[in-house]
């Protein structure tokens, strides 16, 4: 039997502070591991519906987003596809409409993944910033757990790159704090 496609996606626009906590992730995804030939890792940004070629070309997607949900910053969310099309008035991830659109129209074409969304509920994503605040960059080791895990699941497997998170670091830029001091994890 031929593994299932597997689509990590990560969505967000990183000049937002916490709302590019998906593009920050990915990248670090992409230069901390190694992932199996079925697994693939997209920097979606904010392309919405151009985004629609990958998703249905995948069978399963892992979309990693800032989730606004209205719990306490800092909080993991995970939501599976199924329960975003039922609650489009509320718009919970800052990228939802664009996600069901594209889902939608993915079903229509015949090739609907199974699709969940893993986030975490952002303190601040307004202009300007490179940065995740505090509460967010401390859940992003537990958060990329939970891709790991999830891409486990879907059936992927990944192992860790020979180079070390140190370069991961250095190669994604992946910034947090509460100013533009710019700490680098």
């Amino acid at each position: 039997m031929k593994p299932q496609r597997i689509l990590v996606l990560g969505v967000g626009n990183v000049l937002l502070k916490d709302e590019g906590l998906g593009v920050h992730l990915v990248h670090r995804l992409q230069a901390s591991y190694e992932f199996s030939g079925n697994v693939e890792l997209l920097d979606g940004g904010t392309l919405g519906l151009r985004l629609l070629d990958p998703i249905s070309q995948a069978d399963y997607v892992i979309v990693i987003d800032a989730v606004q949900n209205g719990a306490e910053p800092g909080t993991i969310h995970k939501i599976p596809a199924e329960v975003l099309s039922k609650k489009v008035a509320f718009k919970n991830s800052i990228h939802q409409l664009d996600l069901v659109e594209t889902l939608a129209y993915a079903e229509v074409l015949g090739r609907r993944p199974t699709c969940v969304i893993l986030g975490i509920e952002p303190l601040d994503i307004g202009p300007w910033g490179t940065w995740l605040t505090p509460p967010v960059a401390a859940k992003v080791e537990a958060l990329e757990a939970l891709v790991l895990e999830e891409i486990h699941h879907a059936g992927g497997s990944w192992t860790f790159r020979a180079d070390g998170s140190s370069k991961a670091s250095e190669e994604t830029g992946y910034v947090f704090g509460d100013s533009g001091g710019n700490h680098r994890h």
